[in-house]
């Protein structure tokens, strides 16, 4: 019994190492290609849309700190309109006379339809008249009357926090400004308001996604909320400590506990605060969605890229064999020398036509390779040619412009291809490609003409491109630059640190000449689309008074040959 149990278990761990150690189905390639095609677009997806998310913060907590600011004005301007108000009441001459009847149907007049009302005190701070009841009537003592000692004491117009006014049953605060007459004892003109009016200012904001508005007094006591109105005269829920920051909140009424963000706008005329708050969990809500989606997504493509890399294997493993077959009947008879793939139906394809297509293969990958390699060069040089071409004659005036002009290209374009072709695979050195294209310009005078810098082997292709860009700038020196006079000299150096190499084109004039700096010709597309974008080189051009400076600063992994390593800034000629 023993026997019969172990022996399916060695045969599925015999199947298990034989599938690890020898050739796969080309559907398990298939789903590792779909899966490093997939996955890490995914991760990549996580990531922009992380620093998505954090720029969206940026950009919300940059408006609500705007809005709090906003707030904090209007707020400032409905309490300066009180105090205006109050300045002007005072200037009244029967308040002065002490005529107060008539004080008191000017002010209610004043105050008609306004949500205000006025109240006067002597020196004593008992109440002489009050606009919310008829005159006459008996008055009732006034609300927290610190605030009016404070005022008369200090002279100046003061706002207080807000209180429950008795008189209207509702949350008030008011602004108190002290008036001395110059004959007579002081007054004290204090305007009450209800603070439900301020709703106005929060609700005139746009407050969306969870954000909301508060106005506190100093003492955190909530004057008005965009949230609920039941906050009003409440403490604010939130500890306000600082500007800007994230508070932690016990669990209130109708509110979630957790993590706040509180943006934090002072008001200069009263010291209330404007506060954007919003609930840290709401705000990230959307970011938490939106990965949501994405790998619920992207779970289902790979589902889906799994199913079709079994459908696909099954598709092409048939053809494979069926080939195999015909190519042993082709080779029948004749030795066989198999290369072992890992691809398990590839690996039979070439055990049956190993022996007859041996040789034909290797003369054809020959004949393909150098195909290839021509293709590809001469693709590269017509397509050169043809930007060339399209630029010279959008830059050129007349034909004879663009005949001069593009010749001389194609001269500077055939000199990099020279050296293209003697330095073969191994690439062309920066020296000699500087010195290819900036001969044909330069003065006979060896002294005005300098370059330093080390040894650096270019690959081809950035050779090419380099070349035309060198072109173009030794071009503009003949035409305005250090060649265009007797007396200009030039200053080509470049080093290579921190896997930058730093190419600098330095024109010296004894009288500068001055450019159109605002022209765009070839040269600036050569500097900036195919230097730039090609090479993703950082480019700086600077008009000094003596002359132009540019300077190229070129990752080295996008110009050396593959063969090379980075190279050393060491052996520096002159």
């Amino acid at each position: 019994m023993q026997a019969k149990d172990s022996a399916p278990s060695e045969t599925w761990s015999e199947r298990i190492r034989a599938f690890a150690s020898g050739p796969k189905p080309i559907g398990f390639f298939l789903f590792l290609l779909i899966a490093v095609t997939i996955i890490p677009a995914i991760g990549v997806s996580v990531v922009l849309l992380q620093r998505n998310n954090e720029a969206q913060r940026e950009v919300v907590s940059t408006l609500a700190e705007a809005m709090a600011g906003s707030i904090a004005e209007a707020v400032d301007r409905e309490l300066s309109g009180m105090s205006t108000t109050l300045r002007v009441l005072s200037t009244t001459p029967s308040l002065a006379s002490g005529d107060l009847k008539d004080f008191y149907d000017r002010a209610r007049l004043a105050l008609a339809g306004s949500g205000s009302y006025l109240r006067v005190l002597d020196e004593n701070y008992r109440l002489l008249i009050n606009t919310g009841v008829p005159f006459g009537e008996p008055l009732t003592p006034l609300n927290e009357p610190e605030t009016a000692r404070a005022a008369l004491k200090g002279g100046v117009t003061i706002t207080s926090g807000v209180f429950f006014g008795k008189l209207h049953g509702k949350w008030s605060f008011k602004v108190v400004k002290p008036y001395f007459p110059e004959n007579g004892p002081p007054r004290i003109l204090v305007m009450t308001r209800n603070a439900d009016t301020l709703v106005d200012v929060l609700s005139q904001q746009m407050l969306r996604g969870g954000w909301n508005a508060s106005v506190v007094d100093k003492n955190n006591i909530v004057v008005a909320s965009s949230f609920m109105s039941s906050d009003v005269g409440k403490m604010f829920f939130l500890n306000l400590d600082g500007t800007g920051i994230q508070h932690e909140a016990e669990p209130a009424e109708g509110r979630e506990g957790g993590t706040y963000t509180a943006i934090i706008g002072e008001s200069g005329v009263s010291g209330w605060k404007a506060v954007v708050w919003a609930s840290t969990k709401t705000i990230e809500e959307p970011m938490r969605h939106s990965l949501r989606m994405l790998l619920a997504g992207g779970l289902l493509v790979i589902a889906i890229g799994a199913f079709a890399a079994w459908l696909l294997g099954r598709q092409i493993a048939g053809p494979v064999r069926r080939l195999a077959r015909d190519a042993r009947r082709l080779g029948a008879g004749e030795p066989v020398h198999a290369i072992e793939y890992p691809i398990a139906e590839v690996a039979t394809v070439s055990s049956a036509l190993a022996e007859a297509a041996l040789d034909r293969e290797q003369a054809e990958n020959e004949i393909r390779l150098l195909m290839r390699e021509v293709a590809h060069r001469s693709k590269n040089q017509l397509t050169v040619v043809s930007s060339m071409a399209k630029q010279t004659a959008r830059s050129s005036r007349t034909f004879a412009g663009f005949q001069d002009a593009f010749q001389k290209r194609l001269h500077g374009l055939a000199r990099s291809t020279d050296l293209l072709i003697a330095g073969g695979a191994a690439g062309v050195e920066l020296r000699e490609l500087l010195a290819a294209q900036v001969d044909p310009f330069r003065p006979d005078s060896a002294e005005r003409l300098k370059m330093t810098g080390p040894k650096f082997r270019l690959a081809n292709q950035p050779a090419q491109t380099v070349g035309l860009a060198v072109h173009e700038l030794a071009t503009n020196a003949s035409k305005y630059g250090a060649f265009s006079t007797s007396t200009g000299r030039l200053e080509i150096s470049w080093k290579v640190k921190d896997d930058i190499l730093t190419l600098t084109w330095r024109e010296h004039v004894s009288k500068g000449r001055r450019r159109n700096v605002r022209r765009r010709g070839f040269g600036t597309e050569i500097i900036e689309r195919m230097v730039g974008g090609t090479l993703d080189a950082e480019i700086s051009r600077v008009f000094h008074r003596d002359g132009l400076e540019c300077v190229f600063r070129i990752p080295v992994d996008r110009l050396v040959p593959d063969s090379l390593k980075n190279p050393s800034p060491t052996d520096e000629v002159d």
